[in-house]
């Protein structure tokens, strides 16, 4: 599609009839996708906040771009009423009958409204819905609000066939031949994203850990800016951290001819990842405002912490045995910030893990999705922090990789502890990543147990409160940390 056809689109559709007509159907589909932030309470209503038509609905095939917020009543812990509801992004593909190939894609069949007798479909799934999204970016395309950017210096060819990857699950991701990928955020917010930002800002400063963004689209509300999807080259043949990890377990796992096990083992992965991450830390405090944290903002840090535990203790009975050895964790850290210590707080990744690494056939390692936790607000994620939280969440990660081979899991499930089919192997991989960091920072996280302790507990919390709540099978695993950080000194 040329820039003339994209431009000749542009007509917004913000009509309330296409909502009402719409909302039957979407109150059962969008619960069901596991982008969904809202799982557990209804759907009560939607109001719209922007919709344009990238492809006109009136041809054999529609493509319509929705900003909805989906309402919901509110917890009981939230009081009683509907809260305002998130904002989602939608692509509906619009057709009047839907080949077998799409039948998945299937949102439902419109009776009424300006698309009555239509079909409309999770638009992602469609090679030409896909294509349209591409040529915006390569040809800086303006649709109604929305708006489509890209680095100049970077040429997108309009002749990459698109594919949906099906396994994420806060974001829905289409990779373009093996050139690119396109993240598409779901659950949208006004505000400068860090998923956009800090790849920038890496990128700046030459930092190759993290691919640079090619282009981005963007909606303009209300004198806000709504980031709303990333372009990124692709690492062809690559491998995420959690994958590699468990595929060199499976292999130690194993006993050799000799009855040893074998496999060649993750420490020199482990190490190298530990020396990316440490780049990353380097060139983001290079880059971007650092600040001090003193006993005021260490005090509100341990609140924050303490009053996490005791919520998801009132909500997991099995911690609750536990929950004084770990408040310990806080306490130590609010003992050290009144004696007069302080640390050094700057941007990081915000939700480190191996599933947000990936190593290249080279050998080399990136990190990816910057957009931190989604559940926490855009202005919190973007605060500064200090690094240590980034490396606990790696640290738990490998605790978590060693006890989800199904030996382990499958002695959870029985009732027992889980227990690694590879003794020692977290143990090590955690030695081995701090070693590595050091090498580039000049320090070693180990030397500041105190609070390194302090956000691996915290961490930890956050995993039991969300196994129970979603992966009860699971729960054993961050429960088996809990007893070993409730029980350190």
């Amino acid at each position: 599609m040329s820039e003339a056809a994209i431009h000749s689109v542009t007509a917004p559709v913000a009509r309330p009839e296409l909502l009402a007509s719409l909302d039957p159907l979407l109150r059962e589909w969008l619960p069901r996708q596991r982008w969904f932030a809202g799982k557990g309470r209804p759907v009560t209503g939607f109001s719209l906040v922007t919709a344009n038509e990238l492809l006109p609905s009136t041809a054999q095939l529609g493509l319509l771009h929705l900003l909805v917020r989906a309402h919901q009543p509110l917890t009981p812990a939230q009081g009683a009423g509907t809260q305002p509801g998130d904002c989602y992004q939608l692509l509906i593909g619009v057709r009047e009958a839907l080949p077998p190939h799409l039948a998945p894609a299937l949102i439902g069949h419109v009776e009424e409204g300006p698309l009555a007798g239509h079909t409309v479909y999770e638009a992602l799934h469609d090679p030409r819905p896909a294509d349209v999204l591409l040529e915006a970016l390569r040809t800086r395309a303006r649709v109604g609000e929305l708006r489509f950017e890209r680095d100049r210096r970077q040429e997108i060819r309009g002749d990459l066939i698109p594919r949906l990857i099906t396994a994420e699950q806060s974001n829905s991701s289409l990779v373009f031949g093996d050139t690119f990928i396109l993240k598409l955020l779901r659950r949208i917010v006004p505000g400068v994203n860090p998923d956009l930002e800090l790849p920038l800002t890496l990128a700046r400063e030459g930092c190759p850990r993290v691919p640079a963004p090619t282009a981005w689209m963007a909606a303009d509300l209300n004198e806000e800016t709504y980031v709303l999807g990333v372009l990124q080259p692709y690492v062809q043949g690559a491998v995420d951290g959690w994958e590699l990890a468990l595929s060199e377990l499976a292999k130690e796992s194993e006993p050799a001819e000799d009855g040893c096990r074998g496999g060649g083992g993750f420490t020199g992965e482990a190490r190298a990842l530990g020396r990316a991450t440490a780049e990353v830390h380097t060139a983001l405090a290079r880059a971007l405002p650092t600040v001090t944290l003193g006993h005021v903002q260490m005090e509100r840090l341990v609140d924050g912490m303490t009053e996490r535990l005791a919520t998801a203790a009132q909500a997991v009975p099995a911690l609750r045995p536990y929950a004084a050895g770990l408040r310990t964790a806080f306490e130590a850290l609010a003992d050290l910030a009144s004696e007069g210590q302080t640390w050094t707080a700057q941007r990081i990744h915000g939700d480190l893990h191996l599933g947000q690494c990936l190593r290249a056939p080279s050998g080399e390692w990136s990190l990816i999705d910057f957009e931190g936790e989604p559940s926490k607000p855009l202005a919190e994620r973007r605060m500064p922090q200090p690094p240590l939280r980034d490396i606990a969440g790696m640290l738990r990660s490998f605790d978590y990789a060693a006890h989800a081979v199904p030996g382990a899991l499958g002695s959870a499930r029985a009732g027992g502890t889980p227990v690694p089919a590879v003794p020692d192997w977290a143990d090590i991989c955690r030695a081995a990543y701090c070693a590595g960091y050091a090498e580039v920072a000049g320090r070693d996280p180990r030397a500041d147990p105190v609070l390194l302790r302090a956000y691996e507990t915290d961490k930890a919390i956050y995993e039991v409160l969300y196994e129970a709540r979603h992966r009860p099978d699971w729960l054993p695993v961050p429960m088996a940390a809990i007893r070993r950080l409730a029980a350190s000194p």
